[in-house]
């Protein structure tokens, strides 16, 4: 902008030589210049009444509209905004393998009270405590008096409790509404479900988290909000549960023993069909646990998958079983059975000082379970070889099945693989391991030598597993496991039209203060049907069982497992869809007589 001066020398000079005034001449440009400044400022304070007049409008537009909002929704009651609001209680569902609930959800209520807030606190603890009867009426007036704003006074309430509480009618009590797990089975398959807690919890929800079993291994997928809707199928039919547990639960009380488990597998999946441990729980009212040196003395202990135990002469099969493979033996071999054996300062003998010996076919060792015999077999395998066979069945390491608590269970291995371990290996001795994983190894033989592992999920991923046994070493093992049923120490187990066969294991306890107990034992039967096709495999094991039926007491497997494992398998069969069928024998007598009509 170029100033324009007030008084311009040539306008000056020019008004002086005409007789005129220049004071005029300053006049006139000082009032052009404040017409100016004026028309500029005038603009500006227009310009600005216009924004804040624009500012003004939008700002009562939106409370406008805010009210309209609000006046045109439902009305609510207004929500805490705080840290429970981030509190998913969603919980998928768990079903057996057929559908039916096993875990589900239940909506309940919490009590909790603002004392504050309360009319009359004495009256309210006398009141609660004829409700709840852990309540003590003094304690609670303590509470309720000490100035506290807060306190929760039950977090599940059945719905007589919540209506006995609401008849009160006091103020400071308030109902907090939650989801809780139900077990609607109760007992039934409570090893494997574990059970559930709260965890985060606010007045308007809480958190349900797994204490254990597959709902803690399970737990961040059951929580996972996209897939809350979609219940996990597990691979456990609850029919067949219920009937080993209530079989398994008599024999154990028959046979006074102080726990029992027992495993069903399917032999070509891995699928357990069934996971029974005893003593067991109710999951609704999971119990503390119990504090002591001995965590099998607590119905929470898992005696199926966190057992490990010696499993005695069930282990025989494996020594053969990898002979066969090996080339060493075949079923009809003759093996050095000459009892006792002597190896340095280690005696090895037979049950009750038997003497099975000198010799004895490879398929007599197994029927009439001969330490001795299967000691000279393990020592041609050798101890590398045959602890290299015992980890390639899974029996050396951790379970790969779905519970928490088979995190944490190791077999008891020993350091020093000599040749006395080599021998003792061999009848299941020196060497302690958990019914689940003899379930595996034994599917592993029943399914012509392919490696199973264990799954409690019906949709788990079948893998492509190695084969650790040819078809027909497998088949052999399977023939003279039918052999220990039809002439050897499990004839109990013979149930009609199943083919059962299997091997007994009876290990004497260790003594923590070492050595064995002499009347202390662990009586396993391990069982695979029908033998003409092995489809499944069950382990019943039996913690010290004793037969007091006869004149003397009886400890052995084939007189305390073998039996139970037996009714087992005649109830579950059908319920499996095994169609009983005809041995060998009873086909060859029954074509002869049908022959023979026809011939007349």
């Amino acid at each position: 902008m170029i100033r324009t001066p007030l008084r311009p020398l040539a306008q000056i000079l020019l008004a002086r030589q005409a007789g005129q005034n220049p004071d005029m001449i300053e006049r006139d440009n000082l009032a052009k210049r404040h017409d100016i400044m004026r028309e500029s400022t005038k603009g500006r304070s227009q310009l600005r009444l216009a924004v804040l007049a624009l500012a003004f409008f939008a700002a009562f537009a939106t409370i406008v509209v805010r009210m309209g909002m609000l006046a045109a929704s439902e009305p609510v009651e207004p929500r805490l905004a705080g840290a429970e609001s981030g509190i998913s209680a969603g919980r998928a569902d768990l079903t057996d393998r057929n559908g039916r609930m096993l875990a589900t959800n239940m909506v309940t209520h919490a009590l909790y009270a603002h004392p504050k807030d309360m009319i009359d606190p004495v009256r309210v603890a006398k009141e609660l405590a004829l409700i709840f009867s852990d309540f003590k009426v003094a304690d609670l007036e303590r509470r309720f008096t000490d100035g506290r704003n807060f306190l929760w006074l039950r977090k599940v309430l059945s719905p007589e409790q919540m209506q006995a509480v609401h008849d009160i009618g006091d103020p400071g009590l308030l109902f907090g509404p939650r989801e809780m797990r139900l077990y609607p089975n109760g007992r039934l398959a409570a090893h494997i479900l574990g059970g559930a807690s709260f965890g985060q919890e606010g007045v308007n929800a809480a958190q349900v988290i797994g204490m254990a079993g597959l709902e803690y291994a399970l737990d961040s997928s059951l929580r996972d909000p996209s897939l809350s809707n979609q219940p996990v199928a597990l691979s456990i039919d609850l029919t067949v549960q219920d009937a080993v547990a209530e079989v398994l639960a008599s024999g154990m009380t028959m046979l006074d023993a102080k726990g029992a488990a027992a495993v069903l597998m399917d032999v070509d999946t891995g699928e357990v069909i069934s996971l029974v441990s005893l003593p067991d729980f109710d999951p609704n009212d999971r119990p503390r646990p119990i504090l002591g040196n001995d965590p099998a003395l607590s119905p929470l202990f898992n005696r199926a998958v966190q057992g490990v135990y010696e499993l005695g002469s069930t282990f025989k099969i494996f020594a053969v079983a990898q002979a066969l493979e090996l080339g060493l033996v075949t079923p009809d071999t003759m093996v050095d059975a000459d009892a006792p054996m002597t190896w340095g300062r280690f005696r090895i003998s037979e049950y009750e000082g038997k003497n099975y010996g000198p010799l004895l076919s490879v398929a007599d060792v197994i029927a009439k379970s001969s330490n001795v015999g299967t000691a000279h077999i393990a020592l041609e395998i050798g101890a590398e070889r045959q602890k290299a066979f015992l980890q390639s069945l899974g029996l050396l390491d951790l379970s790969p099945v779905e519970l928490s608590e088979a995190r944490g269970t190791y077999p008891l291995v020993p350091k020093n693989w000599s040749e006395i371990t080599t021998i003792t290996a061999s009848y299941g001795h020196g060497i302690a391991t958990s019914p689940l994983h003899l379930a595996a190894a034994y599917s592993t033989i029943a399914n012509g030598g392919i490696l199973v592992r264990p799954s409690l999920l019906r949709d788990h991923p079948l893998e492509n597993m190695p084969r650790i046994l040819s078809e027909k070493s497998a088949a052999q093992a399977v023939g003279m496991l039918r052999g220990v049923v039809t002439r050897g120490t499990a004839t109990f187990a013979d149930v009609d039209g199943y083919q059962v066969a299997g091997k007994t294991g009876t290990a004497d306890k260790p003594n923590p203060q070492g050595g064995y107990y002499k009347n202390r034992v662990i009586n396993t039967f391990a069982s695979l049907f029908p033998a003409n096709k092995p489809k499944y495999v069950l382990i019943v094991t039996l913690d010290e069982p004793v037969d007091n039926t006869g004149p003397k007491p009886r400890r052995t497997a084939g007189y305390t497992a073998v039996p139970v494992a037996g009714e087992i398998i005649r109830r579950v069969a059908p319920l499996l869809g095994l169609r009983p069928g005809l041995d060998l024998a009873q086909e060859t007598v029954v074509k002869a007589v049908i022959s023979g009509s026809i011939n007349q």
